[in-house]
């Protein structure tokens, strides 16, 4: 981009010969130096031929290379007071020519001297710049000569540059036309040289700050860190080519330098988390030449001024040590991180670009040539940002993958989740069937098959007769429809339980001449009622039922519900004689004790009360489960008697 910006910008030979008629490009100059003791103040007015020195003829661009050794050496003396100056004269001779009517404006892509510059037309001062020392970066010379109405055309333009004995200048072509016809140049070469690294740095600082942000919010992730603390370092180290900063001997100009060091120094550890092999050897190479640039480039030190005469001698140290970087950095990631192979080759073209600068500064290269320096930041930049796009690619790749094994386990567990809930139901299903045939067998043998035993015994003694035969038959029969009202499903519905009752019941009670009187309301589900549980609550109704009709001689039986909010009570009430609690509990029967049970292996309670009027039977049935309900004695499950 620089090269071809070179040859848009500076343009060829046959620019130069081509020039439209009122436009001219300056190849040709005079120059002449001139001893002095200080820097002096530039006249008002120059007679170019009463300088005192001889004029020599040299093609511009121009730049007298410099000696790197000889410049360090004379930096101290030149630091102090009584330096040796020299004032560099050039002179362009213009040829006539007519300049268009706009503005005569005057174009260099560089003007260099450690020191003021000073520009003179037709040997009266126009312009001066660097008057309170010279800056750190050269931006191009831009000047408007006229306004458009003169004369005559300008035929000398002078430069009058001074600068340290030690230290030499440099002069790029000149070109003088209107902003139309030179302009361009001007602002092409403003915008490659400033505004877009500018931009680049930018970009870079606010990435940078994204990743200090991410790095201390998460508190992991160094190459986050490190990222931050390259763009810090690389905003301090580009700030000398956007700021109009004197060339002084102080911490700003102590940053710059040592920046550079921090920066090959950080790019190291970004090169070391990449390929992640550890370089000791390397790594407390760069903190010792870190120290050693730092401790002798301290402002304090004043015997060796950190100034452009000293700083060529130490980027050369620079480049050397961003050549080891570059090797040592290619030798760890070759065949092992694609990743380091390209920041190795990000580190060996910045050297090449500082190799490039320091030979523009030392004017090894000519004013018209590119500081690449300021590039590197866009390198950089771009380099890293591919970095970590590729870095963030890979990251969705693994999540994907992560998902997908994710997806084929939680597929494997559900299936083996729907085979184990397929075995489990089968086996719950089987123990259902098999708690169930198990209360079955259990009821038959302890209700019917006990009924039916007993009347198989009396029958075969002859103390029964006919009448007590079809009752006891009758009695089986309502303990066989009992058992099978408690596999009828209830869902958890008592009242449905007590319909059922009442329907096996309820004419055989009016046949004995009982009249029932039912006031049942509605009451909440019991969620807990199973065929076991209906069965022991049908079982103790009518072992209630078989004892008023037996032992009371009552006419009148009440059916009853309530809800105290804890439970359901059921009352059965009867107009009879009563009876005596305690004396039927001591007097051997079972049928009380039987109900007892029964209410406790569901959780309830059973209690009997005289009314003076009767007897009231108190079934008290909870809305939730207490838990599981115990097994039930034989002689607890064994049928109520029959009513008849």
């Amino acid at each position: 981009m620089c090269l071809l910006a070179s040859a848009l910008l500076g343009g060829g030979a046959a620019a130069r010969d081509g020039a439209p008629a009122d436009m001219l490009h300056v190849v040709a100059a005079e120059v002449q130096d001139v001893a002095g003791a200080s820097f002096t103040p530039a006249p008002a007015r120059v007679d170019s031929a009463g300088l005192p020195a001889a004029w020599r003829a040299v093609a511009l661009p121009y730049a007298r290379a410099s000696d790197v050794l000889k410049q360090a050496g004379a930096a101290p003396a030149e630091g102090g007071p009584g330096a040796a100056v020299t004032t560099t004269w050039y002179r362009l001779t213009l040829p006539a020519f007519q300049p268009a009517p706009a503005a005569l404006m005057l174009y260099a892509a560089r003007v260099k001297a450690y020191g003021p510059i000073a520009v003179y037309v037709d040997g009266q001062l126009l312009h001066q710049r660097q008057l309170d020392g010279a800056t750190w970066y050269w931006t191009p010379l831009w000047l408007a000569l006229d306004a458009g109405q003169r004369a005559a055309p300008p035929r000398e333009i002078l430069f009058r540059l001074q600068h340290g004995r030690a230290s030499h200048t440099a002069l790029a072509s000149v070109w003088l036309g209107s902003t139309e016809q030179i302009g361009w140049r001007y602002q092409g070469r403003q915008w490659l040289q400033v505004y877009l690294p500018v931009m680049c740095i930018g970009a870079f600082i606010a990435v940078g700050l994204f990743s200090a942000v991410v790095w201390f919010r998460r508190g992991v992730g160094r190459g986050y860190g490190l990222f931050a603390l390259l763009a810090g370092a690389q905003f301090v180290r580009a700030l000398g080519f956007y700021c109009e900063t004197r060339l002084a001997n102080d911490w700003f100009a102590w940053l710059m330098l040592n920046s550079l060091f921090w920066v090959m120094t950080l790019v190291h550890a970004f090169q070391v988390l990449t390929h992640g092999r550890r370089q000791r050897w390397l790594s407390r190479s760069l903190l010792g030449v870190n120290l050693l640039v730092g401790v002798f480039s301290l402002p304090l030190l004043a015997s060796w001024p950190n100034t452009p005469l000293i700083t060529p001698l130490i980027y050369l140290l620079a480049i050397a040590t961003g050549a080891t970087i570059a090797v040592a950095g290619a030798r760890a990631a070759w065949r092992r991180s694609p990743e380091a192979m390209l920041m190795s080759a990000g580190v060996a073209l910045c050297v090449l670009y500082g190799l490039n600068d320091w030979a523009l500064q030392s004017n090894f290269l000519g004013p018209e040539d590119w500081y690449l320096g300021p590039y590197m930041n866009l390198q950089n930049f771009a380099m890293l940002c591919y970095l970590m796009y590729r870095r963030y690619i890979g990251a969705l790749s693994q999540v994907e993958q992560s998902h997908a094994r994710l997806a084929l386990r939680l597929g494997e567990r559900e299936a083996e989740l729907a085979d184990s809930y397929r075995r489990l139901r089968e086996i719950e299903h089987k123990q259902t069937v098999a708690e169930e045939r198990q209360r079955l067998m259990q009821d038959m043998h302890d209700g019917l098959g006990s009924s039916l035993h007993s009347a198989l015994r009396a029958i075969e003694r002859g103390q029964l007769d006919e009448i007590s035969v079809s009752n006891i038959l009758r009695a089986c029969i309502d303990d066989l429809h009992l058992t099978i009202d408690s596999l009828e499903p209830v869902e958890a519905d008592l009242l449905l339980l007590l319909a059922t009752l009442r329907y096996r019941l309820g004419g055989r009670l009016r046949t004995a001449g009982i009249k029932l009187h039912w006031a049942v309301l509605d009451v909440p589900p019991l969620d807990w009622i199973d065929p076991r549980s209906a069965l022991h609550i049908l079982r103790i109704l009518q072992e209630a039922l078989t004892n008023i009709v037996k032992h009371t001689e009552a006419s009148q039986i009440s059916v009853a519900t309530s809800c105290d909010g804890l439970g359901v009570l059921v009352t059965i009430a009867d107009n009879g004689a009563g009876f005596e609690l305690a004396a039927a509990l001591r007097g051997g029967g079972k049928g009380l004790a039987n109900q007892q049970r029964r209410a406790a292996a569901i959780g309830g309670t059973i209690r009997w009360e005289a009314t003076g009027a009767g007897t009231r039977v108190l079934l008290w049935l909870p809305l939730a489960a207490a838990g599981a309900a115990p097994a039930v004695s034989a002689a607890a499950a064994a049928p109520a008697p029959s009513i008849f």
